[in-house]
């Protein structure tokens, strides 16, 4: 996941020429931008969403694995307005509380839409599952077996197995997933408890690139469906998410499906995207509301290499919505200048953890600029907290004039009244 960090004042950033295509995002965010109430006197960080991303995600997710249904990951970004454009676009949801049930249903799905992808749950949301009517759900543990049949007798199962995480940025299976030794023992308890197990998932983790993983899960999963001996009819393949957000994913796994999962072999195949829809839809903007001029000589700093420092403090931070770089790490692009400096960035809070940028040479900015920090929409709006009590981001969601007129007649979308 690449973070793009890019300089400039909002005025500069207004000042682009017009254009004859001048779309509801450029209407909007220009009149935000310039009202007294949203920006002066404030440095309160924002998103802007552009949701015409997420019809653009989804177009190229169904051009490119059309036997997959999408059932988005609530917990990556849960705005709502990004939940209901999906909705009405047809997608599922993978949630993974009672919370982001109560959610998902709130705005408009419906309880078969919903897959309770959470292998270890409080028996309280179980519960709540069951009064709504969300059956989906996955295990990987006799325990969770016991609570479910304790809880939510009508409950339609889905067996989360280990696979090889190890190409992946981000790595899950030590903490979920049965190992294919212990599946067997598994289904003859389901057996014993009179629960029915309609399917498989997996997850090889988040960011993995290498098509290899994929169909060695793909595999071991097949190996549990032919595991037929108990009587189960499975009829779903759950492959997981953690797909990239950006333009360079072209992971490929078609064929290791037709192999095992052929078209006609009445398997339903779903993934669980999260970054994959928004990460690219939503842009952080940040005030710098502090800053200093230190000399190496008088106060050690990491990675600098020269005697002169400059150091910011932005609006937004670590504890906030950039959480997300603890595990992505920055990649800065910065407008073109004439001179550069070695420079800082550190979030609001009083803890010195809270530093967003190591040192890297850029042009100085100053008190009250904004900064724009772009690919921001995975996993920052869903963690951040108010610690030391600022302010979290506010989310302002902008659509297009082009896609609201070529889907404001469609029968389903009623985007004027929903979404913004």
């Amino acid at each position: 996941m690449l973070h793009s960090l890019i300089f400039s004042c909002f005025y500069l950033f207004l000042a682009a020429p017009a254009s004859t295509n001048t779309s509801v995002m450029d209407v909007l965010f220009t009149e935000k931008l310039n009202s007294a109430s949203f920006i002066q006197d404030s440095e309160v960080p924002f998103f802007v969403a552009n949701l015409d991303d997420l019809f653009q995600k989804h177009i190229r997710w169904l051009r490119n694995l059309p036997r997959v249904k999408p059932f988005y990951a609530v917990k990556c970004n849960s705005t709502p307005a990004v939940i209901r454009v999906l909705r009405i676009l047809g997608t599922g949801f993978d949630c993974a509380s009672k919370g982001e049930i109560e959610l998902a249903l709130s705005l408009g799905a419906t309880p078969d839409q919903i897959i309770y992808a959470h292998t270890t749950k409080p028996q309280s949301h179980i519960k709540y599952a069951c009064t709504r009517g969300v059956d989906m759900m996955t295990f990987d543990s006799e325990e969770e077996l016991l609570k479910v049949s304790a809880c939510h007798t009508k409950a339609k199962l889905v067996l989360r197995i280990s696979v090889d995480d190890s190409k992946s940025a981000v790595r899950l299976n030590q903490k979920f997933g049965a190992k294919l030794s212990k599946v067997e023992k598994l289904l003859e308890r389901c057996k014993e408890l009179d629960l029915e197990v309609m399917g498989v998932s997996f997850h090889v983790g988040s960011g993995c690139t290498d098509s290899s993983a994929y169909r060695q899960a793909i595999e071991d999963a097949r190996h549990v469906f032919d595991t037929i001996l108990l009587g189960f009819q499975m009829r779903l393949l759950d492959i997981g998410g953690g797909f990239p957000g950006n333009e360079d994913f072209h992971i490929q796994f078609d064929e290791a499906l037709d192999e095992f999962f052929p078209a006609d072999s009445g398997v339903q195949v779903i993934a669980e995207p999260g970054r994959y829809y928004v990460e690219s839809a939503f842009t952080l903007a940040v005030n710098v509301f502090a800053k200093k001029v230190v000399m190496d000589d008088v106060t050690e700093i990491r990675g600098a290499d020269s005697d002169t420092v400059m150091m910011y403090y932005i609006s937004d931070g670590v504890y906030g919505s950039i959480n997300c770089l603890l595990n992505d790490p920055a990649h800065t692009n910065v407008a073109p200048s004439e001179r550069r400096y070695q420079s800082i960035i550190w979030g609001p809070t009083c803890d010195s953890l809270d530093r967003v940028t190591d040192t890297y040479w850029m042009p100085e900015v100053h008190v009250g600029d904004w900064l724009l920090i772009d690919n921001m929409g995975a996993y920052s709006v869903s963690v951040s907290s108010d610690f030391n009590g600022f302010d979290k981001a506010h989310v302002y969601p902008v659509l297009s004039a082009h896609t609201w007129n070529m889907n404001v007649s469609h029968k389903t979308f009623y985007l004027h009244q929903e979404v913004l």
